[in-house]
This record gives C-alpha cells, structure tokens and sequence, in this order.
C-alpha cells in the first residue's frame, strides 16, 4: 500500500473487488491541503462509480516519520486563502460517508483534527494500538460542523463526543475501543495485513444485502429510517440472484458466487 512518492495528492490503486485510497504526504504529517480534499473527491467519485469495487480501503503513508501520524487534519493554512471554501472539509468527509461501497480504514498513525470525522466516516475501523485520537477545535475556538458532531455522537457515544470536545485531550485508541469505534487494534508490523485480510473479507459478501443494510444502518442511526423503505430491501433481497446463489451455495458447501444482482 505503499510508494516512494513521499509528498503527493492521495491515491488510488485497485487490488481486485478492492479500492485502496491512500494519503501521501508523510513527511508533512498526512496533512490534508485543499488539493488533497479535491484528490479525495474526485476519487470518491470515481469508486462510485464502479459497480465492480465492493470495498473501499482508506489508509496512509507513514514511510520514515518518527511516530506514525496518520493524518493531522486539515493543512490550517488553507483558512488563510481568501477563496477557501468552508464547506470543503465537510463535502470531503460527506463524499467518503456515502460512498455505496462498505469502507475499512487501516488507522496506521495517530490522528488529529478533521481526519478524526474522516475514519469515524468509515464504516469498519482497525487501528495501531499505540496510536492517539484528538480533536482540538475547541482549543482553536471553533465550533465543528453539523455532520461532524452527528458522527461523533453515532460512533462514540454522547458521553465520548462531550470527552472528545470539551476536553480537547488526546484519546487513546484503546479507550476508542471500549467505546466501540475500533474493530481491533494491531502492531505496526500487523496493522496492513489485518486491513488486507478485513477488507477481502468482506468483499467476499453480498454486494447487494451490504450495500443496501449499510443504508439502512445509517438511516437508523440518524432516526430517519422508513419502514416500508426497509422493508422493500429486504423484499429485493430476498428475490436476487444472490440470495439464491447464497442458499445453494450453503447448502454445498462452497464458497458464494455474488454478482450484485
């Protein structure tokens, strides 16, 4: 997952039903610029767009920094520019939470700022066990955006966004994981191969019952769920070809042949 290019926009490579998005700037922390927002976008958009990708794997470059950071937020030199856009980070975040694709993010690195929304937007979570969470706006005197306190509250808790908030300290991705926010945590040594192994894992799954329940999952959450609209996926679901192929495949003992459909 990883290159020689030590200082560039995130990018983005496929390994099989697997999209890998990784960021690029360790000598600078992984700290994200308006460009790297773009980049982020547009590959998004990209794996959206690919019906072949069911799982999309976010993860960093820590080549040759002396503790692993995984992302220190935004680059906060992009306020200064007078055509910033103050939605940017938020679009960012949004584009990443709502790809139809099931999402892992590899957490190699401690981090910090807005790039903590940006792994509470995936949907399963591994991270390194020595590693730190902190989120400082209110050190900075800044009150976080709509979808970025919604998330904290879904994934952490009330009691765990307040902690995060209004202490503005660093969490340890052990505390992360009794709070439910993390899968597992790892080594470095182990961190890649476990978010590997994850993310194959589940591509192996229906793409239609995963892509259909993480909707619904987060429709839930948010107290905005339908329960004709729920139960309508459940009804296609139940009459795909993958249903189908799931039974009989269970039934001979053998590995499913999803297709989507």
């Amino acid at each position: 997952m990883q290159n020689n290019h030590l200082d560039s926009e995130p990018s983005l490579e496929f390994q099989g039903q697997v999209a890998i998005i990784t960021l690029r700037r360790p000598g600078k922390l992984n700290r994200l610029s308006t460009g790297d927002l773009q980049s982020l976008q547009s590959h998004c958009l990209t794996v959206s767009q690919d019906k072949s990708i069911r799982v999309v794997l976010l993860t960093a470059d820590t080549t040759g920094q002396k503790r692993s950071i995984f992302c220190a937020g935004y680059d906060v030199g992009g306020f200064e520019n007078s055509n910033h856009d103050p939605r940017m980070f938020e679009k960012t975040v949004n584009c990443l939470a709502d790809l139809p694709q099931i999402v892992v993010v590899v957490v190699n690195g401690s981090v910090y700022g807005g790039a903590t929304d940006l792994v509470l937007a995936c949907d399963l979570r591994i991270g390194l066990r020595e590693a730190e969470f902190r989120m400082p706006a209110c050190a900075l005197g800044l009150h976080y955006y709509p979808s970025g306190l919604q998330r904290y509250v879904q994934v952490l808790g009330l009691d765990g966004a307040k902690q995060a908030f209004l202490t503005a300290t660093a969490l340890s991705f052990e505390r992360l994981r009794e709070l439910g926010a993390f899968m597992s945590l790892h080594s470095v040594e182990d961190i890649t191969k476990a978010g590997m192994e994850l993310s194959r894992k589940v591509a192996e799954l229906a793409p239609l019952a995963l892509q259909t329940t993480k909707t619904s999952l987060s429709e839930i959450s948010r107290g905005a769920q339908n329960t004709e609209v729920l139960v309508a996926r459940e009804t296609k679901c139940l009459a795909s070809a993958d249903f189908a192929e799931g039974r009989k495949a269970f039934t001979e003992k053998r590995q499913p042949r999803f297709t989507g459909n």
